[in-house]
C-alpha cells in the first residue's frame, strides 16, 4: 500500500474557496479515477508558514496505480488547480510506502 500526499500552502484569503473546491469537486474527481482506495484532507495546525497549510492524502494499492494516475490524470488535475488558484499557493507531493 502507498500513500500519495500533496501538501499545499495557500494564502489565507483564498483558503475557504480552495477548501470548498477540494471537497466538492477535486477530491471526488480524483477518487472517480478508480485508482485510489481512500482519501483524507488535513489542515496542519502548527505550520510555520504564512497562509494555511493542508495535506490531501490518497491511498493506493500499488505503484502501478500511482504510475497510471501520473500518466493519465495528474497533469490535468494540476492544470485545473493552477487555473483556479494561480499564484495563490505552493505545493509539493510525496509518495510513501506503508511499513506497519
Amino acid at each position: 500500500m502507498l500513500l500519495y500526499n500533496v501538501t499545499l500552502i495557500i494564502e489565507e484569503v483564498s483558503a475557504a474557496a480552495w477548501l470548498q473546491w477540494m471537497q466538492e469537486e477535486h477530491i471526488p474527481e480524483v477518487m472517480s479515477t478508480g485508482l485510489f482506495v481512500s482519501n483524507r484532507l488535513l489542515r496542519v495546525v502548527d505550520s510555520p508558514n504564512e497562509g494555511v497549510t493542508y495535506c490531501a492524502q490518497y491511498v493506493l494499492q500499488s505503484i502501478e496505480d500511482y504510475n497510471a494516475y501520473q500518466l493519465k490524470h495528474a497533469d490535468s488535475f494540476s492544470a485545473e488547480l493552477n487555473s483556479r488558484f494561480k499564484d495563490k499557493y505552493v505545493s509539493f507531493a510525496t509518495l510513501m510506502e506503508y511499513i506497519a
